[in-house]
């Protein structure tokens, strides 16, 4: 039987949870640098891909080979930053999870591949393994009403933070930050989710109504499988 959530329904402009975790369960990073390569991997993607400047910078006679053949390498990477809108993420030791908007529906798959099959890549050569690094095809869950919309967010950035006194910190990468003001990623889009709280009373805010205490029923069906 196939695993829960590996059968994925695309739709277009579907909002969507996305999430996956190490073969066999391992850490799929292993010191800082893994996590700044997925980011920046990520940014890659999602910002627009200004073709015209980077051939003019390739016309330019001061630039190495080595700086050439980095501008050749974006020019051929894919870019789907009219494909995607990425709401939030978090990335811990040995899974991740992604809030993603898809203009398409083969937005998300296209979008998956690349950024799976070129981290492993990475991975497997900076680690000196072989093989697959991913347990199995991304899960995919579809967002179908608001609660799941909000608590998706909540559920994502509570596993980036812990406890500190009467407040919580971040110890994971994560958008919460772009979320409370701290960070800008321009690739980070929490507009749509914070429309919903307020700016100037913070018992209404995004950040308390993160940090709060709470079961999280509303999101069990959220939660990475086991």
């Amino acid at each position: 039987m196939p695993a829960r959530n590996s059968i994925k329904l695309y739709i277009e402009d579907g909002y969507y949870h996305i999430y996956n975790r190490g073969v066999e369960k391992r850490l799929i990073f292993l010191d800082q640098q893994d996590y700044s390569v997925f980011l920046k991997y990520l940014s890659d993607y999602l910002l627009p891909k200004d073709e015209k400047f980077l051939r003019q910078q390739l016309s330019n006679p001061t630039l190495s080979s080595r700086e050439k053949d980095g501008i050749l390498r974006l020019l051929r990477l894919n870019n789907f930053a009219d494909e995607i809108t990425f709401l939030a993420y978090c990335l811990m030791p040995n899974h991740f999870h992604l809030f993603i908007k898809q203009k398409s529906p083969t937005s998300i798959d296209k979008f998956m591949q690349s950024l799976s099959t070129r981290y492993t890549m990475y991975f497997n050569k900076k680690h000196k393994r072989v093989g697959s690094l991913f347990q199995a095809v991304y899960k995919a869950i579809l967002v179908t009403h608001e609660a799941q919309f909000l608590y998706l967010t909540k559920y994502i950035h509570k596993q980036a933070l812990r406890s500190k006194g009467e407040t919580l910190e971040s110890i994971q990468p994560s958008s919460y930050e772009n979320y409370t003001g701290k960070k800008e990623s321009p690739w980070v889009k929490p507009d749509e989710v914070l429309s919903y709280f307020s700016k100037t009373n913070p018992r209404l805010s995004y950040k308390t109504f993160v940090e709060e205490n709470d079961d999280f029923e509303i999101i069990t069906k959220l939660i990475i499988d086991e």
